[in-house]
Protein backbone atom coordinates (compact mmCIF):
# COMPACT_ATOMS: atom_id res chain seq x y z
CA UNK A 1 0.00 0.00 0.00
CA UNK A 2 1.55 3.76 -0.59
CA UNK A 3 1.84 6.49 1.60
CA UNK A 4 -0.73 8.93 1.89
CA UNK A 5 -2.25 11.87 3.85
CA UNK A 6 -5.64 11.60 4.76
CA UNK A 7 -7.72 14.59 5.99
CA UNK A 8 -11.12 15.49 5.32
CA UNK A 9 -12.38 18.86 7.25
CA UNK A 10 -15.87 18.94 5.55
CA UNK A 11 -18.49 19.13 8.13
CA UNK A 12 -21.27 16.73 7.30
CA UNK A 13 -24.96 17.80 9.00
CA UNK A 14 -26.78 14.30 8.00
CA UNK A 15 -30.23 14.31 8.59
CA UNK A 16 -33.88 15.16 8.38
CA UNK A 17 -34.17 18.62 9.33
CA UNK A 18 -30.42 19.38 9.14
CA UNK A 19 -31.35 22.76 6.95
CA UNK A 20 -31.76 24.44 10.27
CA UNK A 21 -27.82 24.49 10.84
CA UNK A 22 -27.69 26.10 7.37
CA UNK A 23 -26.84 29.64 9.02
CA UNK A 24 -24.27 28.14 11.99
CA UNK A 25 -22.73 26.45 9.02
CA UNK A 26 -22.15 29.50 6.94
CA UNK A 27 -21.91 32.04 9.82
CA UNK A 28 -17.69 31.25 10.65
CA UNK A 29 -16.91 32.15 6.67
CA UNK A 30 -19.10 35.43 6.64
CA UNK A 31 -21.69 37.12 6.37
CA UNK A 32 -22.57 37.83 2.92
CA UNK A 33 -23.36 34.46 0.34
CA UNK A 34 -23.81 33.85 -3.11
CA UNK A 35 -26.66 31.01 -3.31
CA UNK A 36 -26.12 28.63 -6.57
CA UNK A 37 -28.71 26.95 -7.89
CA UNK A 38 -29.99 24.77 -10.99
CA UNK A 39 -33.03 24.69 -13.12
CA UNK A 40 -35.55 26.50 -10.27
CA UNK A 41 -36.73 22.98 -8.67
CA UNK A 42 -35.11 24.47 -5.22
CA UNK A 43 -37.43 27.67 -5.22
CA UNK A 44 -40.94 25.19 -6.02
CA UNK A 45 -40.24 22.58 -3.40
CA UNK A 46 -39.27 25.59 -0.70
CA UNK A 47 -36.15 24.72 0.08
CA UNK A 48 -34.55 28.15 -1.09
CA UNK A 49 -37.32 30.03 0.71
CA UNK A 50 -36.28 27.95 4.03
CA UNK A 51 -32.51 28.70 2.92
CA UNK A 52 -32.93 32.20 2.68
CA UNK A 53 -35.52 32.79 5.51
CA UNK A 54 -32.67 31.32 8.21
CA UNK A 55 -29.62 33.32 6.93
CA UNK A 56 -32.12 36.84 6.94
CA UNK A 57 -33.01 36.01 10.72
CA UNK A 58 -29.34 35.12 11.18
CA UNK A 59 -28.36 38.73 9.62
CA UNK A 60 -26.64 36.83 6.79
CA UNK A 61 -27.07 38.91 3.38
CA UNK A 62 -27.07 36.51 0.20
CA UNK A 63 -27.36 37.21 -3.57
CA UNK A 64 -28.35 34.71 -6.16
CA UNK A 65 -27.04 32.88 -9.62
CA UNK A 66 -29.94 30.06 -11.20
CA UNK A 67 -29.44 28.28 -14.21
CA UNK A 68 -26.32 25.96 -13.58
CA UNK A 69 -26.69 23.35 -16.40
CA UNK A 70 -26.50 19.51 -15.99
CA UNK A 71 -23.12 19.88 -17.56
CA UNK A 72 -22.28 23.15 -15.88
CA UNK A 73 -20.77 26.01 -18.72
CA UNK A 74 -17.92 27.68 -17.98
CA UNK A 75 -19.98 31.25 -19.07
CA UNK A 76 -22.18 30.58 -15.66
CA UNK A 77 -19.18 29.73 -13.91
CA UNK A 78 -17.46 32.93 -15.21
CA UNK A 79 -20.98 35.38 -14.02
CA UNK A 80 -20.86 33.67 -11.02
CA UNK A 81 -17.00 35.12 -10.29
CA UNK A 82 -17.78 38.02 -11.31
CA UNK A 83 -20.78 38.45 -9.22
CA UNK A 84 -18.54 37.59 -6.42
CA UNK A 85 -16.34 39.97 -7.19
CA UNK A 86 -18.50 43.04 -7.22
CA UNK A 87 -21.08 42.06 -4.72
CA UNK A 88 -17.87 41.31 -2.16
CA UNK A 89 -19.28 37.60 -1.33
CA UNK A 90 -17.53 35.92 1.16
CA UNK A 91 -18.90 32.47 1.36
CA UNK A 92 -20.35 30.56 -2.04
CA UNK A 93 -24.11 28.28 -1.06
CA UNK A 94 -24.95 25.69 -3.89
CA UNK A 95 -27.99 24.44 -3.10
CA UNK A 96 -28.39 21.10 -5.56
CA UNK A 97 -26.99 18.02 -7.29
CA UNK A 98 -23.37 17.75 -8.11
CA UNK A 99 -23.26 20.03 -11.53
CA UNK A 100 -24.76 23.00 -9.16
CA UNK A 101 -21.90 22.11 -6.70
CA UNK A 102 -19.09 21.78 -9.72
CA UNK A 103 -19.85 25.23 -10.49
CA UNK A 104 -19.89 26.92 -7.21
CA UNK A 105 -16.50 25.19 -6.57
CA UNK A 106 -14.85 26.74 -9.71
CA UNK A 107 -17.08 30.13 -9.22
CA UNK A 108 -15.18 30.19 -5.32
CA UNK A 109 -11.81 29.83 -7.32
CA UNK A 110 -12.55 32.09 -9.99
CA UNK A 111 -13.60 34.80 -7.53
CA UNK A 112 -10.21 35.03 -6.06
CA UNK A 113 -8.28 34.60 -9.22
CA UNK A 114 -7.52 37.43 -11.56
CA UNK A 115 -7.33 35.49 -14.88
CA UNK A 116 -9.81 33.67 -16.87
CA UNK A 117 -11.83 30.88 -14.55
CA UNK A 118 -10.88 28.22 -17.53
CA UNK A 119 -7.39 28.61 -16.58
CA UNK A 120 -8.36 26.76 -13.21
CA UNK A 121 -10.27 24.29 -15.08
CA UNK A 122 -7.33 23.55 -17.18
CA UNK A 123 -4.91 23.25 -14.28
CA UNK A 124 -5.96 22.84 -10.91
CA UNK A 125 -2.63 23.61 -9.30
CA UNK A 126 -3.43 27.35 -10.29
CA UNK A 127 -5.96 27.69 -7.82
CA UNK A 128 -4.24 28.54 -4.77
CA UNK A 129 -7.40 29.65 -2.78
CA UNK A 130 -11.01 29.75 -2.99
CA UNK A 131 -14.11 31.47 -1.27
CA UNK A 132 -15.42 29.01 1.97
CA UNK A 133 -18.07 26.61 0.24
CA UNK A 134 -21.14 25.17 1.99
CA UNK A 135 -23.41 22.90 -0.28
CA UNK A 136 -26.97 21.91 0.63
CA UNK A 137 -27.14 18.28 -1.15
CA UNK A 138 -30.17 17.98 -2.91
CA UNK A 139 -29.24 14.65 -5.28
CA UNK A 140 -27.10 11.78 -4.48
CA UNK A 141 -24.64 11.00 -7.28
CA UNK A 142 -21.69 12.63 -7.87
CA UNK A 143 -20.09 13.30 -4.32
CA UNK A 144 -18.99 16.64 -5.06
CA UNK A 145 -20.24 18.07 -1.36
CA UNK A 146 -17.23 15.95 0.07
CA UNK A 147 -14.26 15.84 -2.52
CA UNK A 148 -11.79 18.17 -4.10
CA UNK A 149 -13.26 18.13 -7.75
CA UNK A 150 -15.29 19.99 -10.36
CA UNK A 151 -15.90 18.83 -13.94
CA UNK A 152 -17.00 21.85 -16.14
CA UNK A 153 -17.72 21.78 -19.49
CA UNK A 154 -16.43 24.69 -22.52
CA UNK A 155 -19.00 23.44 -25.22
CA UNK A 156 -17.82 26.05 -27.76
CA UNK A 157 -14.56 23.68 -27.67
CA UNK A 158 -16.59 20.66 -26.94
CA UNK A 159 -14.44 20.25 -23.85
CA UNK A 160 -15.91 18.90 -20.65
CA UNK A 161 -13.02 18.40 -18.02
CA UNK A 162 -11.97 17.71 -14.34
CA UNK A 163 -9.58 19.70 -12.14
CA UNK A 164 -9.01 19.04 -8.65
CA UNK A 165 -7.76 21.20 -5.71
CA UNK A 166 -7.62 20.75 -1.70
CA UNK A 167 -9.36 24.51 -1.72
CA UNK A 168 -12.45 23.83 -3.30
CA UNK A 169 -13.30 20.52 -0.53
CA UNK A 170 -16.88 22.20 0.53
CA UNK A 171 -16.41 23.56 4.27
CA UNK A 172 -19.39 21.55 5.52
CA UNK A 173 -22.19 19.86 3.83
CA UNK A 174 -25.99 19.62 4.41
CA UNK A 175 -27.26 16.03 3.59
CA UNK A 176 -31.19 15.52 3.72
CA UNK A 177 -32.32 12.61 2.17
CA UNK A 178 -35.16 13.77 2.28
CA UNK A 179 -34.60 16.07 -0.06
CA UNK A 180 -34.04 13.45 -2.81
CA UNK A 181 -37.48 12.39 -2.48
CA UNK A 182 -38.44 14.15 -5.15
CA UNK A 183 -35.45 13.83 -7.95
CA UNK A 184 -37.40 11.38 -10.63
CA UNK A 185 -36.84 7.70 -11.61
CA UNK A 186 -34.36 8.89 -13.95
CA UNK A 187 -32.06 11.21 -12.42
CA UNK A 188 -32.30 8.72 -9.55
CA UNK A 189 -31.44 6.18 -11.82
CA UNK A 190 -28.30 7.59 -13.26
CA UNK A 191 -27.12 9.36 -9.84
CA UNK A 192 -26.74 5.30 -8.41
CA UNK A 193 -25.03 4.68 -11.88
CA UNK A 194 -22.40 7.58 -11.20
CA UNK A 195 -21.75 6.19 -7.57
CA UNK A 196 -21.30 3.04 -8.80
CA UNK A 197 -18.75 3.68 -11.27
CA UNK A 198 -16.78 6.43 -8.90
CA UNK A 199 -16.24 3.24 -6.93
CA UNK A 200 -15.51 0.81 -9.76
CA UNK A 201 -13.03 3.34 -10.87
CA UNK A 202 -11.09 3.02 -7.74
CA UNK A 203 -11.54 -0.68 -7.13
CA UNK A 204 -10.22 -2.01 -10.68
CA UNK A 205 -6.89 -0.54 -10.16
CA UNK A 206 -3.02 -2.32 -10.80
CA UNK A 207 -2.46 -1.56 -7.10
CA UNK A 208 -2.63 -3.83 -4.18
CA UNK A 209 -5.15 -2.44 -1.46
CA UNK A 210 -7.13 -5.06 0.20
CA UNK A 211 -9.04 -3.58 2.91
CA UNK A 212 -10.48 -0.58 0.38
CA UNK A 213 -11.59 -3.27 -2.08
CA UNK A 214 -13.78 -4.48 0.84
CA UNK A 215 -14.73 -1.43 1.59
CA UNK A 216 -15.83 -1.09 -2.20
CA UNK A 217 -17.68 -4.34 -2.19
CA UNK A 218 -19.77 -3.00 0.62
CA UNK A 219 -20.45 0.08 -1.45
CA UNK A 220 -21.17 -1.64 -4.53
CA UNK A 221 -23.39 -3.55 -2.46
CA UNK A 222 -25.33 -0.96 -0.92
CA UNK A 223 -25.78 1.30 -4.15
CA UNK A 224 -27.26 -2.95 -5.68
CA UNK A 225 -29.84 -2.74 -3.22
CA UNK A 226 -30.74 0.77 -2.47
CA UNK A 227 -30.88 2.16 -6.36
CA UNK A 228 -33.95 -0.62 -7.19
CA UNK A 229 -35.90 0.56 -4.13
CA UNK A 230 -35.14 4.37 -4.88
CA UNK A 231 -36.06 4.03 -8.54
CA UNK A 232 -39.48 1.89 -7.12
CA UNK A 233 -40.20 3.78 -4.03
CA UNK A 234 -38.95 7.34 -4.03
CA UNK A 235 -40.34 8.28 -0.67
CA UNK A 236 -38.29 5.46 0.96
CA UNK A 237 -36.32 7.52 3.34
CA UNK A 238 -33.75 4.61 4.10
CA UNK A 239 -33.15 3.71 0.38
CA UNK A 240 -32.30 7.97 -0.19
CA UNK A 241 -30.36 8.22 2.45
CA UNK A 242 -28.02 4.98 2.25
CA UNK A 243 -27.53 6.38 -1.69
CA UNK A 244 -26.67 9.75 -0.41
CA UNK A 245 -23.73 8.62 2.41
CA UNK A 246 -22.71 6.14 -0.32
CA UNK A 247 -22.54 8.87 -2.50
CA UNK A 248 -20.26 10.58 -0.77
CA UNK A 249 -17.94 7.88 0.23
CA UNK A 250 -17.29 6.60 -3.34
CA UNK A 251 -15.51 9.54 -3.90
CA UNK A 252 -14.16 11.45 -0.91
CA UNK A 253 -10.76 9.69 -1.75
CA UNK A 254 -11.13 7.01 1.19
CA UNK A 255 -11.22 4.24 -1.56
CA UNK A 256 -8.70 4.92 -3.59
CA UNK A 257 -5.75 6.38 -0.71
CA UNK A 258 -2.86 3.82 -0.72
CA UNK A 259 -3.87 2.55 -3.98
CA UNK A 260 -3.31 5.81 -6.71
CA UNK A 261 -5.18 4.88 -9.88
CA UNK A 262 -6.06 6.95 -13.03
CA UNK A 263 -9.93 6.50 -14.38
CA UNK A 264 -10.82 4.73 -17.18
CA UNK A 265 -14.67 4.98 -18.16
CA UNK A 266 -14.87 8.59 -16.73
CA UNK A 267 -12.38 10.21 -19.51
CA UNK A 268 -14.13 8.26 -22.13
CA UNK A 269 -18.07 9.77 -20.77
CA UNK A 270 -16.80 12.93 -20.52
CA UNK A 271 -16.45 13.11 -24.61
CA UNK A 272 -19.70 12.11 -24.89
CA UNK A 273 -20.99 14.77 -22.25
CA UNK A 274 -18.83 17.66 -24.45
CA UNK A 275 -19.86 16.38 -27.57
CA UNK A 276 -23.75 15.31 -26.86
CA UNK A 277 -24.69 16.75 -23.92
CA UNK A 278 -26.25 13.53 -22.24
CA UNK A 279 -26.76 12.92 -18.82
CA UNK A 280 -23.01 12.01 -17.20
CA UNK A 281 -24.72 8.65 -15.26
CA UNK A 282 -26.47 7.39 -18.22
CA UNK A 283 -23.73 7.31 -20.54
CA UNK A 284 -21.25 5.52 -17.72
CA UNK A 285 -24.55 3.27 -17.51
CA UNK A 286 -23.57 2.80 -21.03
CA UNK A 287 -19.79 2.40 -21.22
CA UNK A 288 -19.23 0.55 -17.99
CA UNK A 289 -19.98 -2.80 -19.59
CA UNK A 290 -18.61 -2.61 -22.90
CA UNK A 291 -15.01 -1.70 -21.06
CA UNK A 292 -15.69 -4.01 -18.87
CA UNK A 293 -15.65 -6.76 -21.41
CA UNK A 294 -12.87 -5.13 -23.61
CA UNK A 295 -10.32 -5.16 -20.64
CA UNK A 296 -11.74 -8.75 -19.37
CA UNK A 297 -8.23 -11.03 -20.46
CA UNK A 298 -5.98 -13.48 -18.50
CA UNK A 299 -4.23 -10.61 -16.28
CA UNK A 300 -7.68 -9.07 -15.06
CA UNK A 301 -9.92 -12.23 -14.83
CA UNK A 302 -8.99 -13.09 -11.30
CA UNK A 303 -10.28 -9.30 -10.24
CA UNK A 304 -13.25 -9.62 -12.39
CA UNK A 305 -14.21 -13.44 -10.45
CA UNK A 306 -13.66 -11.18 -7.62
CA UNK A 307 -16.14 -8.86 -7.78
CA UNK A 308 -18.24 -11.11 -9.20
CA UNK A 309 -18.21 -13.79 -6.20
CA UNK A 310 -17.99 -10.87 -3.57
CA UNK A 311 -20.39 -7.96 -5.05
CA UNK A 312 -22.86 -10.25 -7.21
CA UNK A 313 -22.77 -13.27 -5.55
CA UNK A 314 -21.91 -15.59 -8.41
CA UNK A 315 -21.28 -18.80 -7.68
CA UNK A 316 -17.39 -19.23 -6.22
CA UNK A 317 -16.39 -22.95 -7.59
CA UNK A 318 -17.39 -21.50 -11.49
CA UNK A 319 -14.60 -21.18 -13.60
CA UNK A 320 -12.98 -17.45 -13.02
CA UNK A 321 -13.29 -16.46 -16.87
CA UNK A 322 -17.25 -17.35 -16.95
CA UNK A 323 -17.81 -16.24 -13.05
CA UNK A 324 -15.91 -13.08 -14.43
CA UNK A 325 -18.56 -13.16 -17.53
CA UNK A 326 -21.44 -13.35 -15.33
CA UNK A 327 -20.24 -10.63 -13.19
CA UNK A 328 -20.30 -8.03 -16.30
CA UNK A 329 -23.89 -9.37 -17.44
CA UNK A 330 -25.03 -9.00 -14.04
CA UNK A 331 -23.73 -5.23 -13.82
CA UNK A 332 -25.47 -4.93 -17.44
CA UNK A 333 -28.86 -6.10 -16.28
CA UNK A 334 -28.83 -3.52 -13.15
CA UNK A 335 -28.14 -1.19 -15.17
CA UNK A 336 -31.11 -1.80 -17.64
CA UNK A 337 -33.15 -2.93 -14.30
CA UNK A 338 -32.77 1.06 -13.06
CA UNK A 339 -34.15 1.85 -16.43
CA UNK A 340 -30.99 3.14 -18.06
CA UNK A 341 -29.91 2.91 -21.44
CA UNK A 342 -27.55 -0.12 -22.82
CA UNK A 343 -26.64 2.11 -26.42
CA UNK A 344 -25.15 5.02 -27.53
CA UNK A 345 -27.68 5.42 -29.74
CA UNK A 346 -30.45 5.33 -27.46
CA UNK A 347 -29.41 8.81 -25.89
CA UNK A 348 -29.00 10.26 -29.71
CA UNK A 349 -25.51 9.68 -30.03
CA UNK A 350 -24.47 8.88 -33.28
CA UNK A 351 -21.03 8.13 -34.98
CA UNK A 352 -20.18 11.84 -36.01
CA UNK A 353 -17.54 12.54 -33.70
CA UNK A 354 -16.46 8.48 -32.26
CA UNK A 355 -13.30 9.27 -33.86
CA UNK A 356 -12.33 12.73 -32.80
CA UNK A 357 -13.90 11.07 -28.82
CA UNK A 358 -11.37 8.22 -29.18
CA UNK A 359 -8.67 10.36 -29.92
CA UNK A 360 -9.41 12.59 -26.45
CA UNK A 361 -10.22 9.85 -23.99
CA UNK A 362 -6.99 8.32 -25.54
CA UNK A 363 -4.55 11.09 -24.04
CA UNK A 364 -6.09 10.48 -20.48
CA UNK A 365 -5.51 6.40 -20.46
CA UNK A 366 -1.94 6.97 -18.83
CA UNK A 367 -1.43 4.72 -16.17
CA UNK A 368 -5.18 3.59 -16.17
CA UNK A 369 -6.25 -0.25 -14.96
CA UNK A 370 -6.00 -1.39 -19.06
CA UNK A 371 -3.74 1.82 -20.89
CA UNK A 372 -6.62 1.79 -24.03
CA UNK A 373 -4.89 3.15 -27.50
CA UNK A 374 -7.11 5.21 -29.42
CA UNK A 375 -7.92 2.21 -31.78
CA UNK A 376 -9.72 0.30 -28.73
CA UNK A 377 -11.33 2.96 -27.39
CA UNK A 378 -12.81 3.54 -31.11
CA UNK A 379 -14.08 0.03 -30.47
CA UNK A 380 -15.49 0.71 -27.34
CA UNK A 381 -17.63 3.11 -28.66
CA UNK A 382 -18.57 1.31 -32.10
CA UNK A 383 -19.36 -1.49 -30.13
CA UNK A 384 -21.71 0.26 -27.45
CA UNK A 385 -24.01 2.18 -30.17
Amino acid sequence: MENFIYSIPTTIYFGKGQIEHVSQAVRPYGKKALIVYGGGSVKKNGIFDRVTEILEHEGIAWEELGGVEPNPRIETVRKGAELCKAGNIEVVLPIGGGSTIDCAKIIAAGALYDGDAWDLVLDGKKIQAALPIVAVLTLAATGSEMDTAAVISDMASNNKLGTKSEHIRPKAAIMDPSYTETVNAWHTAAGTADIMSHILESYFSNAEGYMQDRMAEGLLKTCIQFGIRAVEHPDDYEARANLMWAGSWAINDFLKLGKLVPWSVHPMEHELSAYYDITHGAGLAILTPHWMRHVLNTRTVEKFRTYGVNVWDVPADLPSMEAAELAIKRTADYFKALGLPSRLSEVGIDEKYLEIMAEKSASRMKGTYVELTKDEILQIFKEAM
